[in-house]
């Protein structure tokens, strides 16, 4: 369950996934000087239009792939500007070896598509995890964010409003 990890902020400060507790979340390892770097763009569209259904899209900047994430806090964030992005993003952070961070233990771990687990491969790796904490499907980095694939897990991991929870109990 993720919610017992907390996450350096970006701009200073922590993100305490436990707040996230009810919401699904879209975990993703990020980089500035890659050749999926657009997928930001599609990362800022999932946060716009699910994000008041319950969606929470978190990027992780990660310089484990070829030094494609060199930059510093301030740059990292004025490169996100632009592309649009106001989804929250982490610190710099280990995806990978022996500095992996805890939360990536516990990622890595879930299998992809074809029930492979183990090493990120590149940048834009994405895991969803259910509103209660569970980690429920990894996409590799070529799977883009606006993939059918991707659309209809996050759609299916949505939290229920009361009105929806309702409806399908009737």
């Amino acid at each position: 369950m993720i919610y017992k990890y907390s996450l350096p902020r970006l701009e200073g400060g922590r993100l305490d996934l436990a707040e996230l507790r009810g919401r699904s979340t879209l975990i993703v390892n990020v980089a500035s000087q890659c050749g999926l770097t657009p997928q930001y763009e599609g990362l800022e569209w999932l946060h716009e239009t699910y994000g008041d259904r319950g969606l929470t899209v978190i990027g992780v900047p990660c310089n484990q792939f070829g030094e494609q994430e060199p930059g510093s806090p301030e740059e990292i964030t004025e490169f996100c500007a632009s592309y649009g992005v106001s989804f929250p993003l982490t610190a710099k952070l280990e995806v990978n070896g022996s500095g992996r961070h805890p939360l990536y233990k516990e990622l890595t771990a879930a299998p992809d598509a074809d029930g492979e687990a183990g090493d990120i491969q590149w940048n834009f790796e994405k895991f969803l995890v259910s509103p209660a904490g569970e980690v429920l499907e990894r996409f590799r980095p070529l799977v883009a964010p606006q993939a059918p694939e991707l659309i209809a897990a996050i759609e299916a991991a949505l939290p229920l409003d009361d009105a929806a929870s309702f409806a399908r109990s009737t």
